[in-house]
């Protein structure tokens, strides 16, 4: 199997985002495009996914929001202020399902509180991609297999002051994109770290209780993934988050939270490549590379690639601004049982033009709770329609106050 092929077999994980609506097997650089869309690309983008149906149902904004069991993806940083002594989560996605009907994203997280300060945390993704019909570039049917993709972490969380928590994460990746056909690719495997800082504040609005938090994080920063050689390796999706939540008590069993996330790769940017007016084929120099015409080469090494991508848009800063995507929503809760949320998602169409509206309830019960989210993209046939998380949540006891002082 050459290595087109198995650049062929990853843009398939790609499909899975909510960014492509067109199928089939295309190349890098039909996805990169020219002057008009230049949608980054990334290995493994399955540990970008939302997760859990709490945060999806709020247009997938979390960086912010109040700690829970599902912390570790958004921001580790909020760990340490969870108010239980230990829980868990586990969460399923059909994924694809209008398309594709064996496709399914779970993910499994707990946490246990050391102290008032200290949280520790774990968690699994576990992708599933279904059964594939593997083919070689000659169309030789190669069996049918069962690609699959799994990330492990093992989160530390720690309150500086009663007010700031920060976190860091270690994750294995490991995605085994063409099962067990014999000498074709090697799994890929990456191992990266997540930072967390978390703010929270209780202030008093129209003498009410409220609070306002803010948080940021950067994910994903690891080794680049390949199934072939070294030379043939990509980025993994590291990924910058800020964002703000503040939460108004209404009275005394009501209250509403509103929280807002900004998102940006920190990969490279395609650039523009240099083409032949006469025969529209590309420029390549001596080595056999494509010459860039404008932007700067995207294979760098990590610092340089995750640094560089605030300024390596072919076009400037106007297409930087292009790469920052939104994530807003609403919940509002009832005497903490239960739950309603609201949220939209905004990606520029340049950068791939996600654009959803996501519907979620949650309910609270003793230990015990259950969340529901739904996806409604812009566009009716959009591969993502009627996508469906589910979230189950366990907390156990209040923690307690410990001896442990702040300084």
């Amino acid at each position: 199997m050459t290595t087109t092929t198995i650049k062929r077999i990853l843009i398939t994980t790609f499909l899975s985002l909510p960014s492509l609506v067109v199928f089939g097997q295309i190349s890098l650089d039909d996805l990169a495009g020219q002057e008009g869309s230049r949608v980054i690309t990334t290995a493994v983008p399955f540990i970008s996914f939302a997760p859990d149906s709490r945060a999806s149902g709020m247009g997938d904004a979390g960086v912010a929001t109040s700690p829970d069991a599902n912390s570790v993806h958004w921001n580790n940083g909020k760990l340490a202020f969870i108010d239980k002594d230990y829980g868990a989560s586990l969460s399923y996605a059909p994924w694809l399902k209008n398309i594709v009907g064996d496709m399914s994203l779970s993910y499994l997280s707990g946490y246990y509180k050391l102290d008032r300060i200290q949280t520790i945390g774990v968690s699994m993704r576990y992708f599933d991609l279904g059964e594939i019909q593997l083919t070689d570039n000659s169309g030789n049917a190669l069996g049918v297999e069962n690609p699959r993709e799994m990330a492990f972490d093992a989160t530390y969380s720690r309150k500086l002051t009663e007010k700031i928590g920060i976190g860091v994460t270690a994750r294995y990746i490991w995605s085994n994109l063409i099962g067990s056909v014999t000498g074709a690719a090697k799994p890929g495997k990456s191992f990266a770290v997540d930072l967390g800082f978390y703010y929270t504040n209780p202030i008093v609005i129209s003498g009410k209780d409220s609070e306002i938090s803010f948080g940021a994080a950067i994910t994903n920063i690891g080794q680049k993934v390949t199934y072939s050689s070294e030379s043939e390796a990509d980025f993994i999706p590291i990924n910058l988050r800020v964002g703000t939540a503040l939460k108004v008590g209404l009275d005394a069993y009501n209250s509403l939270t509103f929280a807002l996330d900004l998102n940006k790769l920190m990969v490279p940017t395609p650039p523009i490549y240099a083409v032949d007016p006469d025969t529209g084929e590309p420029v390549v120099d001596n080595n056999g590379d494509q010459v860039i015409f404008k932007g700067k080469d995207p294979n760098r090494n990590l610092l340089a690639g995750m640094f560089g991508s605030f300024s390596d848009a072919p076009n400037g800063f106007s297409e930087e601004m292009q790469e920052i995507m939104i994530a807003t929503g609403v919940e509002y809760w009832y005497k903490e049982l239960f739950a309603a949320r609201l949220g939209y998602f905004y990606e520029n169409q340049n950068k791939g033009g996600r654009q959803y509206l996501t519907l979620g309830l949650g309910f609270r019960y003793q230990k015990f709770g259950i969340d529901f989210s739904y996806l409604v993209p812009g566009d009716n046939n959009h591969p993502l329609a009627e996508t469906v998380r589910f979230s189950l949540l366990f907390n156990f006891e209040k923690a307690e106050v410990q001896d442990t002082t702040l300084n």
